[in-house]
């Protein structure tokens, strides 16, 4: 299955928002958006600073703790869990860097000019009985610019080419929002975006394996940055 809880990019920090269904710690999505997908921009504040860990019990809940993923100086490991309700969350972070750079990083950077190194990502997923969601939020890229996004169905590499075509619930069906996730933003005037595709579908087991950022919105565009992403189905 594919969803998504929000985690907002602040200085660093990110922080959890909320349970996934009331009963658990699994971070609930922030609003807005509908059916497939839905744009908003915004920096937020945060208070938080350290690592983010994620833990399960034997009956099957989740729960976050700590109120960062993303350091200073680097990014930590995905983080997620099962809620009570038969869900289930997943966090991810990534700070870009170029193609073969001394640091790895699951998040690459194919043009610095619209994605810099150190530029920031966060992608969530989120699925309960009637919610599968997809979200990412972004900091650190090219303030009041319009940028597409797309799950994908590979890696990402050192050539772009690599993540493969965009990931379809039908595949060669419709190039759309409805078929695909598109998480489409525009930034703000501090170059920070987000953005959070809705749908009644999840993932196919190991068929998303990567977001792609592009030069423009809409079904195609150049591919600009990629992130590595341990999507669940």
């Amino acid at each position: 299955m594919g969803a998504a809880a929000l985690l907002m990019l602040t200085g660093g920090a990110t922080i959890a928002h909320g349970a996934a269904d009331g009963t658990d710690g699994a971070p609930a999505p922030d609003g807005g958006g509908h059916a497939a997908h839905s744009t908003g921009t915004g920096t937020g504040t945060g208070t938080g600073t350290g690592t983010g860990t994620g833990t399960g019990d034997a009956s099957g809940s989740g729960k976050a703790s700590g109120a960062s993923v993303a350091g200073a100086t680097g990014e930590a490991g995905p983080v997620g869990g099962a809620s009570r309700s038969g869900g289930f969350w997943m966090r991810a972070d990534g700070v870009f860097s170029p193609p073969g750079s001394f640091v790895p990083s699951d998040a690459l950077t194919y043009d610095t000019a619209l994605v810099s190194a150190a530029a920031r990502i966060e992608i969530t997923q989120y699925a309960d009985r009637t919610s599968h969601r997809v979200g990412t939020r972004l900091r650190g890229l090219v303030p009041n610019r319009a940028y597409g996004m797309h799950v994908h169905t590979s890696p990402c590499a050192a050539d772009p080419a690599s993540a493969g075509p965009h990931y379809q619930h039908r595949v060669s069906a419709t190039t759309d929002p409805v078929n695909e996730v598109w998480l489409d933003f525009r930034t703000d005037r501090n170059g920070a975006g987000e953005a959070e595709a809705r749908h009644e579908w999840g993932f196919r087991d190991g068929g998303a394996r990567s977001v792609v950022v592009h030069d423009a919105q809409g079904g195609a565009g150049k591919r600009v940055a990629c992130f590595t992403v341990p999507f669940s189905s």
